[in-house]
């Protein structure tokens, strides 16, 4: 039996009965299609990601001291950052704009736009307070609705001036700076300066009264920063990690933790990473199941042409002849499959790409090495019937096939 032989006894096999043909590859369709999409669907989500990659998030990074755990349970700072830390780090490549930021202990002073206190007014929760050095704005991209920001001089002079944030100010009744307006922090009186309208980063600032550094220094006994909050270039996440620690404290870097976005590469392959396990596992079960429907119709296959099988033993036909010709029947049925599948998967991921406005990223050789897959699903999933096939003895076949 030449291998045009066998080709041509295995297509008449399969095309004999052509609804079990489509029964049995329905489930190698849907596991080739099935890993097509989840490959080609987390491939282009991935290059969205990449194209759409969030500005701010990409362009941000925050140094803080490093914290340890203290005999009692408690958490405290291993160093603290020094008060020229923005002057420090703008020196670096790939650092647009930096600044300090502190929480600031007022030890309860009520915080109003009056300095009398009204019994019968309703209590209202104090705003926090905020200490912040003059490059804010630019650090944590701000906007001010109104005003102006403070500046190095109000800083190293301690001058009592504030900015606040928008909610703030609505909670406290200032909605203008042009009349000078000040606000009382315990007995204190500071004049509002600015109000803040908007920013992307450290959305809680909208909630507070924020003062110069140097003011919370002098009145409040600000003992150290907080954290530094850093506008960096995109990309340049991995080099300020490095970098940004050893400018804070050149001694002790370790002491700096230095939290900064990975690069959109990463991210994406982050992302497509998590979506290939969780689709590629469904796209496996479909296979698995795809390949013993191919296996059981072939072992059927079998059972049913016994008589047939005897024949060609009869006649001169090998062990291996026989194993082949239904071997060549799984591969037929699988590449078949695959093929189907892999095309179905690639007009999938193209069609929800043209729906969604995307730019559909399916690699060829995903396409074509889903569709071969499809045919050693064929192959592993003929070999027990084709085994079972060569075993049968001439006599018994005939036997049992008449």
């Amino acid at each position: 039996m030449s291998a045009r032989d066998l080709l041509v006894e295995a297509s008449h096999g399969i095309g004999s009965r052509p609804g079990r043909l489509v029964l049995t590859i329905l489930g190698t369709v849907l596991g080739i299609a099935a890993v097509v999409v989840t490959l080609g669907m987390a491939q282009t989500g991935a290059g969205q990601i990449a194209k759409q990659f969030d500005a701010v998030a990409a362009t941000q990074a925050v140094a803080q001291p490093a914290t340890t755990q203290t005999m009692g349970g408690d958490t405290r700072a291993r160093t603290t950052l020094p008060w020229n830390s923005p002057d420090r780090v703008l020196r670096l490549n790939g650092i647009e704009a930096a600044a300090l930021l502190a929480d600031v202990d007022v030890a309860g002073a009520r915080i109003s736009a009056v300095p009398v206190v009204d019994p019968t007014a309703p209590q209202l929760a104090a705003p926090a307070v905020v200490a912040a050095s003059s490059g804010l704005l630019d650090a944590v991209r701000g906007t001010l609705s109104t005003g102006r920001l403070f500046d190095a001089g109000h800083d190293a002079r301690g001058d009592r001036v504030v900015v606040l944030g928008a909610g703030a100010a609505e909670r406290l009744g200032v909605n203008r700076v042009d009349s000078q307006p000040s606000i009382f922090i315990g007995e204190r009186a500071y004049t509002v300066i600015g109000i803040l309208g908007d920013t992307a980063r450290r959305r809680d600032l909208l909630d507070a009264v924020i003062l110069p550094l140097g003011t919370a220094r002098a009145d409040f006994g600000l003992a150290a920063p907080g954290e530094l909050q850093m506008r960096i270039d995109v990309g340049a996440g991995s080099l300020v990690s490095e970098q940004v620690p050893i400018a804070l404290s050149p001694n002790t870097p370790e002491n700096v933790e230095v939290s900064a976005p990975p690069t959109g590469g990463e991210l994406a392959r982050n992302v497509r990473g998590d979506i290939n396990v969780v689709f590629l596992a469904l796209g496996a079960v479909a296979l698995i199941v795809g390949g013993l429907g191919i296996a059981n119709v072939t072992l059927l296959s079998v059972m049913e042409r016994v008589g047939e099988i005897g024949l060609r033993r009869a006649l001169g036909a090998t062990r291996a002849q026989v194993a082949a010709q239904f071997i060549v029947e799984s591969v037929v049925v699988g590449l078949l499959g695959g093929l189907i599948g892999s095309a179905l998967g690639v007009f999938v991921v193209v069609g929800v790409s043209a729906w969604q406005d995307w730019t559909p990223i399916v690699d060829l050789p995903l396409a074509f090495g889903s569709a071969l897959l499809g045919g050693v699903i064929g192959l592993l999933a003929g070999a027990y019937p084709a085994i079972k096939a060569a075993s049968l003895e001439p006599v018994t076949a005939l036997r049992g096939g008449l």
